[in-house]
């Protein structure tokens, strides 16, 4: 998922992003609100995680002024407003769900999923990506092959997401460290080898080592069709 957090709180919003990232998703944070909503309006977006006191725009007018646009993406407030009338301001200004401080990261991100699940990814994506017997559920940040669970951390995960939305493509291992880690030069170092080479050992190695990534010599990676 690609999630908005805005919050202008920066050790928190650092926390918050942290969080996100390290569980499989895109986080993009904004301390002020007009510079968040001008975000939501260029950028898709899955969820909101927005504070209710901001600088610029303050969370209830960017919501309220999310929906006047028109747009329908899951709000959850992240606030430190927690009696009952605030509670239910926030969500009689288009908020779906509210959060107070302080939290439990684990039941922000539970709360995230559960909202995501209410709708298609960018309001049209499939929520799942398939490969043969390979299954991808992007919402539930899951995998399984042929049925079977499979416990992959959040690079893998990203790595075979990467790599099942090219469709048969060769992604360069330059590819794969923009869109994995966001480095857009080269570290000089292995990593993106050995994240496949682990990725490999629980895809292929318990399935009767039935091959699904294909090293393109030379080039980079490309499942097998």
């Amino acid at each position: 998922m690609r999630i908005l957090v805005v919050e202008d709180d920066a050790t928190l919003a650092a926390f918050v992003s942290k969080g996100l990232t390290e569980a499989g998703h895109v986080a993009d944070t904004f301390a002020d609100g007009r510079d968040a909503m001008n975000a939501a309006l260029t950028q898709p977006y899955d969820v909101v995680v927005v504070d209710r006191m901001l600088p610029g725009l303050d969370g209830l007018s960017l919501v309220r002024a999310l929906r006047a646009a028109g747009l329908e993406l899951p709000v959850l407030f992240l606030t430190s407003l927690a009696g009952v009338d605030d509670r239910v301001e926030g969500l009689d200004a288009g908020g779906d769900d509210y959060l107070t401080k302080p939290f439990a990261f684990s039941e922000l991100l539970a709360r995230a999923n559960a909202l995501a699940r209410r709708r298609p990814l960018h309001g049209g994506e499939p929520t799942t990506l398939e490969h043969g017997d390979l299954r991808l559920d992007l919402v539930r940040r899951t995998a399984e092959r042929d049925g079977h669970p499979i416990d992959l951390n959040p690079k893998e995960f990203l790595i075979l997401e990467a790599l099942m939305r090219a469709s048969g493509r060769v992604l360069t291992r330059t590819m794969l460290l923009e869109q994995v880690w966001d480095i857009h030069f080269d570290p000089q170092t292995s990593v993106v080898e050995t994240h496949i080479s682990r990725l490999r050992a629980k895809i292929e190695k318990p399935f009767g080592g039935k091959p699904v990534i294909r090293t393109v010599r030379g080039s980079g990676y490309a499942l097998d069709i």
